[in-house]
């Protein structure tokens, strides 16, 4: 499956882009790398080029759940793009710890799963459960 890998548009950092490609790449996926300071539009416009089966959106700076409202906000309004899945984790607020209440409204608007501080082994999971297609598997 191809995986659209980007960062949000206030973060600037890189290392956890790298990271997350080679991880995605050696379960098996082909990963477009977009970088860091990603606008909505740039997302949207990357999306439609390469047709991902799942979108990954990682943060570092603490902004996550701010940028990523957008980010999906603004994928999901785009025609072809409403049902893509998309996931974002990282250290996703200032606090440093896991905001409940944003992490609800980022699945309200469109995202498909949130991981907050590290959780990788949420998101191998997650992968694992996604069809070629990107579809999401239920799974009893």
């Amino acid at each position: 499956m191809k995986i659209l890998l980007t960062g949000t548009a206030s973060d600037s950092h890189t290392w956890n882009l790298v990271y997350l490609q080679l991880l995605l790449e050696e379960l098996g996926h082909r990963v477009v790398n977009i970088g860091p300071c990603v606008t909505d539009d740039l997302l949207t416009a990357a999306c439609h080029t390469h047709t991902p089966g799942l979108v990954v959106i990682s943060s570092v700076n603490g902004h996550g759940y701010r940028d990523g409202l957008s980010a999906v906000r603004r994928l999901r309004a785009e025609p072809g793009l409403g049902t893509t899945p998309v996931v974002i984790g990282g250290k996703l607020g200032v606090a440093g710890a896991r905001d409940h209440e944003r992490a609800a409204q980022l699945l309200a608007a469109g995202c498909d799963a949130v991981f907050d501080d590290g959780d990788v082994a949420g998101l191998r999971t997650l992968v694992a459960g996604l069809d070629r297609a990107g579809s999401l598997r239920v799974t009893a």
